[in-house]
């Protein structure tokens, strides 16, 4: 293990791509330490891919791109603004608003950081509101985008451990709603301390227009979370369903897509998908050789003989997670770390379903901290500010959401309630 782990480390230190780490570190363990052939790398990581339920991941990818490009941001944000715009610090709650509209169609958190994130803080600028407050709240709030259905570190996770997709996602909608809760709250105090105002004033006449507008862009969500509780289609058809009505609003209905535009989305999508998939590919191997050599089941038991405190067990876990997330993309976190830690959280009771909504809320904190942070580089590159004034901005915010961190770890029912009403 020390080879394994210790060759990971260094290619991570060196400059390594996660992906190319992995397997590298994976390679070199099977050429100095295993009799197995290192062939069987190639075998391994192509059976870590071949899963029905990961087609999700291109599709719910290329339906986030083609909302993006199709104009439906620009509408969605009009809502928002016309939603919450009137509170103290409007452009702030609007900002997380609009992630909440905008998570049920991209799932993931750079996508919403760079779609939106463009409108947000350009937005946010031209309002007075000063840049590492709008940097700040539109990193924060884009984190939620992976809890709220659907998700991709959710899918990934469900593939992993096994656990129903569909219950995943119905287990994110409270978190996650929690989570723009406490960023509301976080905004309004800035509001007070800085003297924020309001930047409208409630009109029932604007929000039916901006809402009658927007209708059809809002009805994305409906159809994916919709169609999945109610068992007309699998997560991965769901995604299917999202990429055809993306196309049929930015076509014919908007008349925001072209076919020039069309091939620069399905480029990008390829790209992004050979990013994700070629890390869960290399974190399989990886993972397997921890499995195989019962690093998992010695893990679980240096646990355990420690003691047998769920309470002290998912605060060590938590702190494991956080750690990893600094370091790690929550892919490939997932991926490494769900076979070694599911088996020491369910022998103590905890449902894995629970354990899948903590340990990606987890992963996504890590989205918002150096050095890996790629909501960070994202935004500093958006906002046109140094990484280290995107870092300082986005620490104040960590405080409400490790608050919803430690509300879901140890409230059960903030994640289970809706699952168990719908499925059990």
């Amino acid at each position: 293990m020390l080879i394994l782990f210790g060759t990971l480390a260094l290619l991570l230190v060196i400059g390594m791509p996660v992906a190319l780490a992995l397997a590298g570190a994976s390679l070199a363990f099977l050429v100095l330490e295993s009799p197995i052939p290192p062939v069987v790398l190639m075998h391994r990581m192509i059976n870590g891919v071949d899963s029905f339920p990961l087609l999700a991941v291109p599709f719910f990818i290329l339906a986030g791109s083609l909302m993006n490009h199709a104009g439906i941001t620009d509408r969605i944000f009009d809502f928002a603004r016309a939603l919450v715009g009137w509170m103290r610090g409007g452009l702030g709650h609007v900002n997380i608003g609009a992630s909440v509209l905008f998570a049920g169609m991209s799932g993931a958190a750079v996508a919403d950081a760079g779609g939106l994130g463009t409108i947000e803080i350009k937005a946010m600028k031209e309002g007075g509101y000063d840049p590492d407050f709008a940097v700040g709240v539109t990193a924060a709030s884009s984190t939620i985008g992976p809890l709220i259905p659907p998700s991709l570190p959710l899918v990934v996770y469900g593939v992993v451990s096994s656990a129903s997709i569909g219950q995943l996602f119905a287990a994110g909608l409270v978190p996650g709603v929690l989570m723009a809760a406490a960023l509301m709250a976080m905004v309004a105090w800035y509001a007070r301390v800085r003297g924020y105002g309001r930047d409208a004033g409630f009109a029932w006449a604007v929000l039916g227009r901006t809402f009658r507008r927007a209708f059809l862009s809002l009805l994305t969500p409906v159809i994916i979370v919709g169609g999945i509780l109610a068992g007309l289609f699998t997560p991965t058809e769901a995604a299917i369903a999202a990429c055809a009505y993306a196309l049929v609003l930015g076509g014919p209905v908007y008349r925001t897509l072209t076919l020039r535009k069309i091939g620069a989305i399905s480029r990008d999508t390829v790209e992004t998908t050979a990013i994700v998939l070629l890390i869960v590919a290399a974190a399989a191997i990886f993972s397997w050789i921890l499995t195989s050599n019962r690093v998992t089941e010695m893990v679980a038991e240096a646990i355990l003989s420690q003691t047998q405190n769920v309470v002290l067990v998912l605060l060590l876990i938590n702190v494991v997670l956080l750690i990893v997330g600094f370091f790690m993309e929550p892919v490939a976190a997932i991926t490494i770390l769900t076979p070694v830690l599911l088996p020491v959280v369910v022998e103590l009771g905890v449902d894995p379903v629970h354990f899948g909504i903590m340990m990606v809320l987890n992963l996504m904190l890590g989205l918002l901290t150096p050095p890996v942070g790629m909501v960070l580089y994202v935004l500093a590159r958006v906002a046109d500010i140094r990484f280290e004034s995107a870092v300082r901005a986005t620490a104040p915010f960590l405080i409400p959401l490790g608050a919803v961190l430690a509300l879901v770890t140890y409230v059960p029912a903030i994640s289970m309630w809706l699952p168990e009403l719908i499925y059990r």
